[in-house]
């Protein structure tokens, strides 16, 4: 499964920010190609992912002018050990990720961008090792995990090429009982990235929310998030925002 509260992962949803009535829009998937198990309780994958999200804002009376946008594709191999309610995961991914300007930050009558920013030329092109240790409990579930990120290839130069990214996650379907006999999830969530963009410096996302479906499965997620670090698009990468939101996801995975 995806991790849940970094943005640079497959989903599908919407992301309010009541500050400004900005939305950040998520499509994407990650799809297996092939499984195969070696012995009884593991399993592991090859599968590809495409992704990109854009940020939605309004400009001169105009709504949902999308302005800027990351895209990302690639792929990743996963491997899943279980026993004794509890799985060890690894999953190592190669991915392209590269930021744009879009026609919503076009501004016609002037024949400029909007506001002082210019468009970067940002490329990012990294593997990434993560590593989760996943156990279930009488309560739900309880999941952590590190990961250790290298770039091959990063425009501006001043980007640092290595990168960390540490989190938890945990859930319990105790608490609200079923909907449509479907479990309902109370979950948190956060993730925290140490990157130098330019300089190192830790930036983290926790998000608080609701499942209506298997945790580990398909279904969907309502949420309240808080963002505090450098801008999760990259074309601001060097500036560092705080950031509350409202929003929901869909998990198609499972």
């Amino acid at each position: 499964m995806p991790l849940k509260a970094s943005h640079q992962e497959a989903r599908m949803g919407i992301l309010y920010y009541p500050s400004n009535g900005y939305l950040k829009v998520d499509i994407g998937n990650s799809s297996d190609l092939f499984a195969i198990s070696f012995q009884k309780n593991d399993k592991l994958t090859l599968a590809i992912d495409f992704m990109a999200y854009a940020l939605s804002t309004n400009y001169a009376g105009k709504r949902l002018q999308i302005a800027v946008l990351d895209g990302f594709f690639g792929g990743h191999t996963a491997y899943r050990l279980s026993y004794n309610k509890r799985n060890i995961l690894m999953r190592f991914r190669i991915i392209h990720n590269s930021a744009h300007f879009v026609d919503g930050l076009w501004d016609v009558a002037t024949d400029d961008w909007i506001g002082e920013d210019r468009p970067i030329p940002f490329t990012q092109d990294f593997g990434e090792l993560t590593i989760a240790d996943e156990h279930f409990l009488n309560f739900g579930n309880l999941k952590y995990y590190g990961s250790i990120a290298y770039a091959t290839m990063v425009r501006p130069g001043e980007l640092e090429k290595w990168f960390f990214n540490a989190g938890l996650e945990v859930n319990s379907d105790k608490i609200f009982g079923k909907v449509l006999q479907k479990p309902v999830n109370l979950f948190f969530s956060s993730h925290n990235v140490f990157a130098g963009k330019p300089n190192y410096r830790l930036s983290t996302h926790n998000i608080l929310g609701i499942k209506f479906g298997e945790w580990n499965g398909k279904g969907l997620q309502l949420f309240f998030s808080y963002y505090y670090g450098n801008h999760k698009f990259s074309e601001y990468y060097f500036k560092r925002v705080s950031q509350f939101g409202i929003g929901f996801t869909i998990d198609f995975f499972g």
